[in-house]
C-alpha cells in the first residue's frame, strides 16, 4: 500500500526554492569560501561564474541541482554576485545559452565535492547490503551534517555515504 510522506504543498516545493532564504541561510549555505571561489573563478565570463556559483550553492542548500538552474530567488543571486564582484546580475540569463554548460558545471561540482547521483549511491547501498548477506561484515555510515559541503580535502563533516570494511578500514565511496 503506497504511503505519502509529503503533503501536496511539500511535494510541490521539493527540490526548489520555496521563497527567499533567510539571512542566516544565505550566510551559511551561500557563502563562498576560498575553495569555492577557486572553482568559480576557473569559469570564463561573469555569467558562467555566477551560474556556477548558483549551482554549487543551490546543491548545498537544497541537496540537489535545480531542473532549471536559473530558478533561484533574487536574493540568492544578489548575495552571490556581491561576493564575486558582479554588478549586473541580469547577466545570469546568458548562463543557459549553451544548453550543455549547466550539465558540465554540475559534473565539475560532483567531482570537486565527491557528490554522487542517487542511482550510484543506491547501487553502492545494494552492494553493501548484498555483501552483508554473504557473511562479509561491513559497516556503512551515513553522514549528514548541517556543515555545508566542502571539497574532499576539507569536508570532514559533509554529507556523503561512506562504506568501510572493518578489516581494511578503507573507504569505498
Amino acid at each position: 500500500m503506497p504511503v505519502e510522506f509529503l503533503s501536496n504543498d511539500e511535494a510541490a516545493a521539493y527540490g526548489r526554492f520555496s521563497g527567499a532564504p533567510s539571512q542566516a541561510e544565505l550566510e551559511r549555505f551561500f557563502f563562498l569560501d576560498d575553495a569555492d571561489r577557486a572553482l568559480v573563478l576557473e569559469r570564463r565570463g561573469t555569467h558562467h561564474r555566477l551560474g556556477f556559483a548558483l549551482q554549487l550553492t543551490t546543491a548545498r542548500f537544497i541537496g540537489r541541482f535545480l531542473t532549471d538552474p536559473l530558478d533561484a530567488a533574487a536574493e540568492v543571486l544578489q548575495y552571490l554576485a556581491g561576493q564575486l564582484g558582479i554588478e549586473d546580475v541580469a547577466q545570469i540569463s546568458r548562463y543557459t545559452e549553451r544548453r550543455n554548460t549547466p550539465f558540465e558545471h554540475q559534473e565539475v561540482i560532483r567531482d570537486a565535492y565527491a557528490l554522487k547521483e542517487f542511482s550510484q549511491a543506491e547501487a553502492d547501498f545494494v552492494a553493501w547490503a548484498d555483501a552483508g548477506r554473504s557473511g562479509t561484515p561491513q559497516k556503512i555510515t551515513l553522514r549528514t551534517s548541517p556543515t555545508p559541503l566542502r571539497p574532499p580535502q576539507a569536508r570532514s563533516e559533509a554529507a556523503y555515504i561512506a562504506t568501510r570494511s572493518p578489516r581494511s578500514g578503507a573507504k569505498n565511496a
